[in-house]
């Protein structure tokens, strides 16, 4: 394939599977109709050959870049010699998995699952079952405070305390058991937590909400409510951490600790479905045998592809390069001079522009954006987000603020 400019392509094949597409599958995407290929960095190719720049990283979860080859060498090696044993045994690559991953967070204990609704999920099924156990709240009474405009996911108890209409509308009858507040807002916090709160579930940063940062001050205040109050203050970082906003966790910009942290996403670099819950011993330390599983959770191929998808996080400097990156991409968005423009925000390479309702929606740019080799998605009608991967370079993030200036002022 040939890296042939985007904008002189044809439609080749690409209707072909838009249709396939339309017809044979549910249709619960509407993504921008490109149909991709092959990935390299931060480079992916459609069907026909046109090269684009990913600034959206598959949501973060191909933070190292599309097809890193040292993780690919991680993975090929291990799938020739095991790669599943479920729970029921042990297997080489998990002792090595929790020991890497806790020496690199500070971290007490891991479980290891497959997506990242699932480490939501099992943190919540975690601080009930130590609320009711070493809190003493009484049975089934056990409550957990999540905030306004949240996402953690998209399982039936996660949308049943979410606050957007479009992923809730529907699905009911849902799970009790939540109380829901605004987001950035401690004092909502305090008045929030009752005798049978149990746990905090919360985004450092907002990611689907559009890169909603909160107030300084805010981690370090919501740490020292639930410390004071005994409850657990658990750290959504699925789309904030391994690097994303220039930290290897978004927790460290205020120089707190949760008690549970989650990650998933990047941390196989994309290769490979892997998530984890890290967490003091107090919370996991009351699952038993039986309690709580899964077949393919800490198997052998996710293990080995995460050890590696962390090792070249670290040894490579993209968690540096995220947040001098970040910087310079966010700068150059803030010189975008646009009467559409509401907002920009971000930290490290999790940025954000909003537009004005009047504008039309930021879908419009997305599709312009990608005919000039640049993809991106919208989120919430009127903002898109900027999320490329963390190798990104200065000129390639000139290339980008050049032509996103041109749709933005054109």
């Amino acid at each position: 394939m040939t890296d042939q400019d985007v904008s002189t392509s044809g439609a080749g094949d690409g209707r072909a599977f838009l249709e396939i597409e339309a017809e044979l599958g549910a249709h619960n995407y509407k993504p921008i109709d490109v149909v991709l290929s092959r990935g390299e960095g931060v480079w992916v190719w459609d069907i026909d050959g046109n090269r684009y720049l990913d600034c959206l990283s598959a949501y973060s979860a191909v933070n190292q870049g599309h097809c890193h080859p040292k993780i690919r060498e991680a993975m090929i090696e291990q799938a020739s010699r095991l790669t599943l044993t479920s729970r029921a045994f042990r297997n080489d690559q998990l002792a090595p998995f929790y020991q890497e991953i806790c020496a690199l967070t500070n971290t007490s204990k891991v479980l290891p699952m497959n997506s990242g609704a699932e480490a939501v999920e099992s943190a919540v099924k975690a601080v009930r079952k130590w609320g009711y156990e070493v809190k003493g709240v009484p049975a089934d009474e056990a409550e957990v405070i999540v905030c306004r405009n949240n996402f953690h996911g998209r399982t039936l108890m996660i949308v049943g305390f979410s606050t957007d209409p479009t992923a809730r509308g529907g699905f009911g009858p849902f799970a009790p058991g939540f109380k829901v507040i605004p987001f950035g807002d401690a004092e909502a916090l305090e008045a929030a937590i009752t005798a049978n709160t149990v746990g905090f579930l919360v985004e450092p940063i907002q990611g689907e909400a559009g890169v909603i940062i909160p107030p300084e001050g805010y981690l370090r205040a919501i740490r020292e409510i639930c410390s004071r109050h005994n409850v657990m203050l658990i750290l959504d970082e699925i789309q904030t951490g391994l690097g994303r906003t220039g930290r290897l966790l978004a927790e460290e910009h205020e120089g707190i600790e949760a008690d549970l942290t989650l990650v998933g996403k990047a941390l196989s670099g994309g290769y490979y479905p892997i998530s984890a819950v890290l967490s003091n011993s107090e919370v996991l330390g009351v699952l038993r045998p039986g309690e709580h599983g899964s077949t393919f959770g800490g198997n052998p191929l996710a293990c080995a592809v995460a050890r590696a998808a962390l090792k070249v996080l670290v040894e490579e400097g993209m968690i540096e390069n995220a947040a001098e990156m970040g910087a310079y991409f966010l700068e150059g968005l803030r010189g975008i001079r646009s009467n559409h423009i509401k907002e920009v925000r971000g930290r490290g390479l999790m940025l954000a522009v909003e537009f004005e309702a009047e504008a039309g929606g930021a879908r419009r740019y997305c599709e312009t954006l990608k005919d000039l080799g640049l993809l991106c998605k919208e989120t919430h009608v009127n903002t898109i987000r900027f999320a490329p991967p963390l190798v990104i370079t200065r000129d390639q993030v000139d290339w980008a603020l050049e032509r996103i200036d041109s749709v933005l002022t054109g």
